[in-house]
């Protein structure tokens, strides 16, 4: 038995896509953190098994509560703006059933406001997305959270389409979603963040994603992504210095 996991958040533009292109599952399951446009009446119209916790947990407690509810001894960890191809699904289907390994990790293509980003570190970006359940479970991260699987891992190799940016309004919201994020685990982690960090973290990404990660071989779109990505960097860490530097004001330090 396979299982389609999903959590999502007013995803009504993509949810009924996203189902249509796991009717191989045996079950999908859709996680809900509140709402308000008609994700969730749309996920039900499709048949999709619906639980509603509107409590935010963060990406990873997030996606574990959602690997709970799902009954299947394979477990397929989609994201609404992702899409399973046939020919991914063929593949899919038959790794569950041979079992060789007890994950398997795929490649996604992404699209960054309408194109294929090959480049920008972005592709083949191979991702654990289907595991054996019992054995595998999601990391406790708040963001960029990832599968943990007690054992041996194989690859596919069909893409995953995945959408990940529409537009720039989009991209300046994800800044904004995963810089927030991204702070909190640096100040729950302990970690010394100095007023300088964001600008040489920020600037590090952009180098790395724009030339060292051949972003420029994407066009106009690449340095957009490279912008993107060093422009979350920059946030993170002022926002963590920020918390930090509030902290100290409230402990009577100076």
């Amino acid at each position: 038995m396979l299982s389609a996991i999903i959590i999502t958040k007013n995803e009504a533009a993509n949810i009924a896509d996203c189902l249509d292109g796991l009717m191989f599952c045996d079950e999908r399951i859709v996680v809900d953190s509140g709402s308000t446009d008609d994700t969730v009446a749309i996920a039900r119209a499709k048949g999709a098994r619906v639980f509603e916790a509107p409590e935010w947990r963060g990406y990873g407690p997030q996606k574990n509560l959602a690997l709970s509810h799902a009954r299947g001894k394979w477990v397929l960890s989609i994201d609404a703006d992702e899409r399973v191809s046939k020919a991914l699904a063929r593949e899919i289907h038959a790794a569950a059933r041979e079992a060789t390994f007890d994950g398997y990790r795929m490649p996604r293509l992404s699209r960054f406001c309408g194109k294929e980003i090959r480049h920008c570190g972005w592709y083949p970006d191979y991702v654990l997305r289907l595991f054996r359940r019992g054995v595998s479970r999601f990391s406790d991260d708040l963001v960029h959270e990832r599968v943990i699987c007690d054992g041996s891992v194989g690859k596919l190799r069909e893409p995953l389409r995945h959408t990940t940016i529409t537009s720039i309004e989009d991209a300046l919201s994800k800044v904004d979603r995963y810089s927030t994020a991204g702070a909190d685990m640096l100040v729950a982690s302990g970690r010394r963040v100095f007023f300088f960090s964001g600008i040489t973290h920020g600037g590090w990404t952009f180098f790395r994603t724009y030339i060292l990660r051949a972003g420029f071989l994407d066009g106009p779109e690449g340095y957009l992504v490279a912008r993107y990505h060093a422009q979350t960097t920059f946030y993170r860490y002022m926002k963590a210095w920020l918390k930090h530097r509030q902290v100290k004001k409230q402990d009577g330090v100076k």
